[in-house]
């Protein structure tokens, strides 16, 4: 994604502002006295700011500042974390072992660092009684508590009760 700056040749400005390797400014000159500054130098004229009045341009060492921007970009990925969303289904009737499985799946992702949305379908006359369904889901929260905390109450999405729980740190 790192888009490529125009150098050297490429540059087809009259006049640009011009900063030294060490950063200070060379003021305003034409682009071809600022490229044989640059080749004295044996340093590339990189543009890096070609939106502004005049353009504005660099004497800089151009491979290995891609090198760094490399290196930068790797030591970004390399320290982000990626957070994937695990599913639980449940239904207000569930029996006490399924819910101890289904349970047991969500403590396994929590564990690995994953969140769970745990989900509560009601259909039909299920609708009725939502009240069971929010004492299952209480009782499924309260079973993996030791792992993660939902981030706020059970809330209703159409024909489902969800909850998001994430991992405790």
């Amino acid at each position: 994604m790192s888009k490529e700056l125009i150098i050297n040749d490429q540059i087809r400005e009259k006049e640009l502002r011009v900063l030294s390797d060490s950063g200070e400014q060379l003021g305003v000159m034409p682009a071809k006295e600022a490229q044989i500054l640059a080749n004295s130098k044996n340093l590339d004229l990189v543009m890096i700011s070609p939106n502004a009045a005049p353009p504005v341009c660099r004497i800089m060492d151009y491979g290995k500042y891609k090198y760094e921007q490399s290196r930068k970009e790797k030591e970004a990925k390399k320290n982000q974390k990626i957070i994937t969303i695990k599913e639980v289904r449940l239904r207000p009737g569930i029996e006490e072992n399924d819910l101890q499985t289904k349970a047991n799946n969500a403590i396994k992702f929590l564990k690995k660092g994953d969140k769970v949305k745990v989900e509560l379908r009601f259909r039909g006359r299920e609708l009725g009684h939502k009240d069971i369904g929010k004492v299952v889901m209480l009782k499924f929260i309260d079973t993996v508590k030791e792992f993660g905390e939902p981030t706020k109450a059970p809330a209703f999405e159409g024909n489902s009760m969800v909850v998001m729980i994430d991992p405790k740190k």
